[in-house]
């Protein structure tokens, strides 16, 4: 009798999602970057997955899908188990942009739950250094007067470097050519090889080229000038208004345990405050930021609520 008693008490357990939670991980977390390996995403998330192993003891495998703009990527972790085990590191494009694009595989809504938001900073306006520009009024000039002459690199299609350039060529009244790539390492190469000559991105990929002398940085996309970089004015100083950031958080599969993600972002937070990762993250011009799952889906459905508008404007598309 008694032996019967305790088994169905292990049953009633293991039919109870907190009582997994509790001695969650049992095994690897595989986190999975939506962007290429040596991308700005790469880099933030191999260091969180680096801290974040002896904070769980467990092995945190990071694995780079950075295909169809990061959609592959998110949609794999949509449709995984919730249990905690397979994670993302998203960024504005597959999360706010890409469902008011395209029809996706997911649905950012109902497919995923969010953990936390990691960071958020502007994007860097850089141009190839031959250009014979140097401020964002000369770069808008030169464009008028070479019709047919500009390409413009992204990151992907339907994210924020992509949304960012049609923004600002309707707000400046100029035209050129988009030339989407996966991810910021084969854009920014297609920059500096002057296949494309201009394009948005977070400083990390473009640092070290713009020190090199390839590459010319001319503004950024906040409303101010970004505290991390002061040398550059914003673009909203030439065209009032132009405001946009680019932001990457953590999610896993919707309906994982609450224990689990709560776990996720305690610890997480707390990476993001350790005084190593904050110094390295603001040398490539991260404003680490933090804060609780709800802050991060607010910010996921307002970016979409405010972005919605302006792709309407531009009559942006994308197959």
């Amino acid at each position: 009798m008694f032996d019967r008693l305790k088994l169905a008490l292990l049953v009633c357990l293991l039919a109870v999602p907190g009582a997994h939670a509790q001695t969650w991980p049992e095994k690897p977390i595989k986190f999975i970057m939506s962007a290429p390996a040596g991308s700005s995403i790469d880099v933030l998330g191999r260091t969180i997955a680096d801290k974040l192993k002896d904070r769980l003891g467990q092995p945190v495998v990071v694995e780079n899908k950075p295909a169809a703009g990061g959609t592959v990527a998110t949609s794999e972790v949509a449709h995984s188990a919730p249990d905690g085990y397979t994670m993302v590191l998203a960024f504005n494009g597959p999360l706010s942009f890409a469902p008011l694009l395209q029809k996706l595989p997911y649905d950012v809504q109902k497919d995923l739950a969010p953990v936390i938001i990691t960071s958020s900073q502007p994007n860097v306006l850089a141009i190839n250094a031959s250009l014979p520009v140097r401020s964002v009024n000369e770069l808008v000039a030169y464009a008028k007067a070479n019709p047919g002459k500009l390409n413009y690199a992204s990151v992907g299609n339907g994210s924020s470097s992509h949304l960012n350039m049609e923004l600002f060529k309707s707000v400046a009244g100029f035209e050129a050519v988009h030339v989407p790539f996966n991810g910021s390492p084969p854009a920014v190469t297609a920059t500096i090889q002057n296949e494309t000559q201009m394009l948005f991105a977070v400083m990390q990929p473009l640092q070290a080229q713009i020190q090199a002398g390839k590459l010319r940085a001319l503004a950024v996309t906040t409303a101010q000038r970004f505290p991390l970089l002061p040398d550059l004015p914003p673009i909203a100083e030439t065209y009032p208004g132009f405001e946009a950031l680019a932001w990457n958080g953590v999610l896993v599969a919707a309906n994982t345990p609450k224990p689990i993600i709560t776990r996720l972002n305690t610890e997480i937070n707390a990476v993001l405050k350790e005084p190593d990762v904050v110094q390295k993250m603001h040398g490539f011009g991260f404003d680490l930021i933090g804060g609780t799952p709800e802050q991060f889906g607010a910010l996921i459905s307002g970016e979409a609520a405010k972005w919605a508008p302006v792709i309407k404007k531009v009559g942006l598309k994308v197959d």
